[in-house]
């Protein structure tokens, strides 16, 4: 009797572990591959030590992590594969992506505590999980430039400074100034306004890195960057000489998200969306990556700082902006610079 009690109770756990598996695609190793920019997948970003405190609390879930140099090269691959995709996670888009990631109808909604946002703008996209931003700003040397531009259309009209740019068919924060121009001039003021900033651009290049790295070798009096970049000097560099300008239109915002593939029943995805918000995960991201926590706590003082003061100031809400707004805008500098 008491054999056959057991074989029944091992009967019914066997069968509800079955029915777990089933239900959750968990196995003892589960495995969790993830697409990912370069600036997050890098040795030197965040992956690393995110993966491993990860694995560390879930040790159910084996993560890989798949990196591109480029978010439009992450897309257009994800685009490509469809439903074939590997891909779990994909992380490392951004808000000026959001309407193209939505359209590929391969995300998910996710399991995550969306209340526990602290964002400038409201942020209403229940499938994908932000888990860092920033504004967008123009970077330069204090002890070289005395009279920075106090406006966009300060800087696009001031013939004595030299500016660096990102294209905008290559480069996210390229799409930010994008962006930001059509937000600032009414539709058909825009062309002559890229004609007027053309006359003192020194380059737009093809990426951030070789941009700013330009600036940095002494070329140019700005560089369009993230405002946190001076963070960045100051902490790694000890350098203060570094600065970001605040104009008086306000700015527009990156916001980095990621977002879990329909129907793979990969319940580690899930952890690991939720697990991006956590303060102590926040911490890594965000000095790591240089970049602004999305959520509230016990933060780096120098980032808490300006988050707080980023907050308070006055931003330009983009969230809105189409795939459509962003090729006609793309369209018009490109003529703008033909001429």
């Amino acid at each position: 009797m008491i054999k056959g009690f057991f074989m029944s109770k091992l009967k019914t756990f066997l069968f509800l572990t079955a029915l777990f598996i089933s239900d959750y695609g968990l196995s003892a190793v589960q495995p969790l591959h993830i697409y990912a920019e370069e600036y997050f997948a890098a040795d030197w970003g965040p992956a690393p030590e995110v993966k491993a405190q990860f694995e560390r609390a879930y040790p159910q879930c084996q993560v890989t992590i798949q990196s591109f140099d480029s978010r439009t090269t992450m897309l257009n691959r994800l685009r490509l594969e469809g439903k074939n995709t590997k891909a779990d996670i994909v992380l490392g888009m951004d808000n000026h992506q959001l309407e193209a990631a939505e359209k590929t109808g391969l995300f998910a909604p996710a399991k995550v505590d969306f209340s526990r946002l602290s964002l400038p703008v409201e942020w209403k996209n229940t499938t994908f999980v932000p888990y860092e931003f920033s504004k967008y700003a123009f970077i330069y040397d204090k002890s070289k430039l005395t009279n920075p531009p106090e406006s966009l259309k300060e800087l696009v009209e001031r013939e004595d400074l030299k500016v660096i740019y990102q294209d905008p068919r290559t480069s996210s924060i390229g799409r930010g100034l994008l962006v930001w121009m059509n937000k600032i001039y009414p539709p058909e003021q825009v062309e002559k306004a890229w004609q007027q900033l053309q006359k003192h651009t020194l380059t737009v290049g093809k990426g951030w890195s070789e941009t700013y790295g330009t600036f940095l070798k002494g070329e140019g009096d700005l560089v369009l960057s993230n405002n946190t970049s001076p963070i960045y000097h100051l902490l790694t560099d000890q350098k203060e000489n570094y600065a970001a300008t605040e104009f008086s239109e306000g700015e527009t915002l990156q916001i980095d998200f990621a977002g879990k593939i329909a129907g793979k029943h990969n319940i580690c995805a899930d952890e690991f969306l939720a697990f991006l918000l956590k303060p102590e995960i926040q911490n890594i991201i965000i000095t790591k990556g240089v970049m602004l926590p999305v959520v509230e706590g016990d933060l780096e003082p120098h980032y808490a700082a300006l988050k707080n003061a980023v907050m308070q100031g006055k931003t330009i809400d983009t969230l809105s902006v189409s795939a459509e707004q962003i090729k006609h805008w793309i369209e018009v500098w490109q003529r703008a610079l033909s001429k």
